[in-house]
C-alpha cells in the first residue's frame, strides 16, 4: 500500500519568522501619483513618508529603496523610469519583496500587471497590495489579482472616456487648448490664451514671404540656418516638413482646428490623424493672427500650383527654387522647361540653360530642336526686358491703374458673409442632433458643400488680392527706376517675372502683373 506524506507549504516571502541568523527581508516600496498638480505632489510626498515608516516598524524588514514615479500615467510602463528600475533591481536580486498602495497605483493595464507580477513570482518575490490585502505569493493571490487588475483597467478606460467627453464639450464651446512648447510665433498668457511672440512672429512672416517669392523649402531653410535662426524645437536645421506645417497651420490666421489627432488606444496612448474617427471643430478668430487671411490663401494656392506643375508635355516636374529662373523658362517647341546645366569649355565650367526634353532625349522620346542659352546671355535679356518696360512705363501705367481700380471693386465678401450665417445655423442644428445621437449625414453634407464654396470664394479673393499686390509692386518698381537696370537681380526676377518662353530668334517675357514684352536674340 502506498504511503502518503504531506509536505508543509513554505511560508511566503514577507511572512517568515525572524530568527537570529536569518537575513532580513529586503523590502522596496513603489508609489505613483497620476498628475503634476500641487495636491497630487503632496500625496506623492505622503506616500514616500508612509512607506519609510512602515518598513522601519518591521524588525525583520530592511528598506531596499523607495521607487516613486511622479505625474506619470499607470496605463503604460514605458515612461515609468522608477518602475522599470524597480523591476531591474528585483531581477538582479537586490529586492525580496515589493509593497504598493493598490493595484491601480502599480498598474492599470491588466496585461502589464500580470506580466510583471508573474515575472517577480518566478524569482519568489512577493508584491503586497495594501488596499486589497493581496499577497501575490498566496494561493488565492493571482485569482484575486486578475479580477482586481481588470477592474482597475476598466476604471482607467472610464476615466479616459470622461476626459474625452470633457474635451469635446470644451471644443463645442470654442475653447482652444494649444501647446506652445514647439509652436513658433506664440506664447501663452497667465490665463492660457495665445499671445504673439514678436520676435518669432517675424520669422513666421519671413517664411511666408519667401515662399511666395518663389523659394523652395530647402532654400528657405538654408537662409534661416545661415542667419542663426532656430526652429521652435531648438534645432539648427530646418526640415521641409517643419516649414510646410508652418505654411499650412491655420492658427497663424487666428483660427484653430481642434481634434486634428485622436487617441485610439487608451492603454498605449497611441494617437493617429483624425480622418473622420471623431468630430473636429473649427474655431474662427480664436486669437490674434500673425498672417493675413488673404496671404495664407495665396500660399495655399501656390502650393497647389507647385504640386501640379505641368509643362504641357504630359510630364510633371518637381519644383525647384534653387535659381530664380527655375520653372520660369519654357521651350516654345515642346512646352517643357529649361534646366540649368554646365558645359566644360577649354578647362572652364560654363553655366547654360537647356530644354529638359532635349537633355533627356532618350528618356522623353522627344527630339526637341530648341537652342541652348548661355546663362550670361539669358540674364542680360532679363535686364533688357526690365529696361524696355521702364522706357515704356508712361504708355501702360494708366491702364494698369485702371485695372487695379476694377480689381478693388470685385469681392466675394457678401456671399462669404451669407455662407457664414448659414453655417452658424446649421452648426447649431448639427450639435443638437449629435448630442441626441440622431442621424446627421445629410446635414453634414450640406455643411461640407457650403464650406467648399466658401473656400473657393476665399481663394478667388486671395488671387485678386495677390494680383493687386503684384500690380502695386510693379508700379513701385517702375516709378523707382529712372535710368534703368544695369545688373541682373535674382530677387526682382522672383518677385516680378511669371514666365519666359524661348523661341528661335527671341524671348517672350510675361510679368506677374500681366504685361508682356519681347527681347530679340
Amino acid at each position: 500500500m502506498a504511503t502518503v506524506r504531506m509536505i508543509p507549504a513554505r511560508p511566503a516571502v514577507g511572512a517568515r519568522k525572524k530568527t537570529e541568523n536569518a537575513p532580513k527581508i529586503r523590502v522596496a516600496a513603489y508609489c505613483r501619483v497620476s498628475t503634476d498638480t500641487d495636491e497630487q505632489a503632496t500625496s506623492y510626498d505622503a506616500q514616500i513618508e508612509h512607506y519609510t515608516d512602515l518598513i522601519a516598524k518591521h524588525p525583520e524588514w530592511e528598506l531596499a529603496g523607495i521607487y516613486a514615479d511622479d505625474g506619470i500615467s499607470g496605463t503604460n510602463t514605458k515612461k515609468r523610469e522608477e518602475f522599470n528600475r524597480l523591476i531591474d533591481d528585483c531581477m538582479a536580486g537586490r529586492v525580496d519583496m515589493v509593497i504598493s498602495k493598490s493595484i491601480s497605483r502599480f498598474a492599470r493595464n491588466t496585461l502589464d500587471c500580470l506580466k510583471y507580477i508573474r515575472q517577480l513570482k518566478e524569482k519568489n518575490i512577493a508584491v503586497f497590495f495594501e488596499k486589497e490585502a493581496i499577497n501575490t505569493l498566496d494561493a488565492k493571490g493571482e485569482v484575486l489579482l486578475t479580477i482586481m487588475a481588470s477592474l482597475a483597467q476598466q476604471e482607467s478606460q472610464s476615466l479616459s472616456q470622461n476626459v474625452r467627453l470633457g474635451l469635446q464639450y470644451r471644443y463645442q464651446q470654442g475653447k482652444v487648448q494649444v501647446c506652445t512648447n514647439r509652436f513658433l510665433g506664440y506664447d501663452k498668457d497667465e490665463e492660457g490664451n495665445l499671445v504673439i511672440n514678436p520676435e518669432e512672429a517675424e520669422v513666421v512672416k519671413r517664411i511666408y514671404r519667401e515662399y511666395l517669392e518663389g523659394k523652395s523649402y530647402y532654400a528657405i531653410g538654408q537662409g534661416l540656418t545661415a542667419d542663426g535662426i532656430r526652429t521652435a524645437a531648438g534645432n539648427d536645421y530646418w526640415l521641409a516638413s517643419t516649414l510646410k506645417k508652418i505654411l499650412t497651420n491655420e492658427k497663424y490666421i487666428g483660427d484653430a482646428l481642434l481634434q486634428k489627432t485622436v487617441t485610439t488606444d487608451f492603454l498605449n496612448k497611441k494617437r493617429v490623424v483624425n480622418k473622420g474617427i471623431v468630430p473636429q471643430y473649427y474655431v474662427e478668430n480664436s486669437h490674434e493672427a500673425i498672417i493675413p487671411r488673404d496671404l495664407f490663401m495665396q500660399v495655399k494656392e501656390e502650393m497647389v500650383r507647385r504640386a501640379r506643375l505641368d509643362t504641357g508635355t504630359g510630364k510633371r516636374r518637381v519644383y525647384s527654387g534653387k535659381y530664380a529662373l527655375s520653372h520660369l523658362v519654357y521651350c516654345a517647341h515642346c512646352g517643357d522647361i529649361f534646366r540649368r546645366s554646365q558645359w566644360f569649355i577649354r578647362g572652364e565650367h560654363i553655366p547654360v540653360w537647356r530644354c529638359i526634353s532635349r537633355l533627356e532625349k532618350k528618356k522623353s522620346g522627344i527630339d526637341c530642336p530648341s537652342r541652348t542659352l548661355y546663362e550670361a546671355d539669358l540674364q542680360a535679356s532679363v535686364v533688357t526686358a526690365f529696361n524696355q518696360l521702364v522706357e515704356q512705363k508712361e504708355d501702360f501705367l494708366p491702364g494698369m491703374r485702371l485695372a487695379m481700380e476694377r480689381m478693388l471693386g470685385q469681392s466675394n465678401s457678401p456671399r462669404v458673409t451669407e455662407i457664414d450665417k448659414q453655417l452658424e445655423a446649421l452648426q447649431k442644428e448639427l450639435l443638437k442632433k449629435a448630442n441626441a445621437n440622431q442621424g446627421f449625414d445629410s446635414l453634414a453634407d450640406e455643411i461640407d458643400a457650403l464650406r467648399e464654396e466658401k473656400q473657393t470664394l476665399l481663394m478667388e479673393d486671395a488671387s485678386r488680392a495677390g494680383l493687386r499686390q503684384r500690380l502695386t509692386e510693379f508700379e513701385e518698381f517702375l516709378d523707382g527706376q529712372v535710368t534703368g537696370l544695369t545688373d541682373y537681380d535674382e530677387a526682382m526676377v522672383r518677385q516680378l517675372v511669371e514666365r519666359i518662353t524661348v523661341y528661335d530668334d527671341h524671348l517672350a517675357f510675361e510679368f506677374k502683373c500681366g504685361i508682356e514684352t519681347e527681347v530679340q536674340m
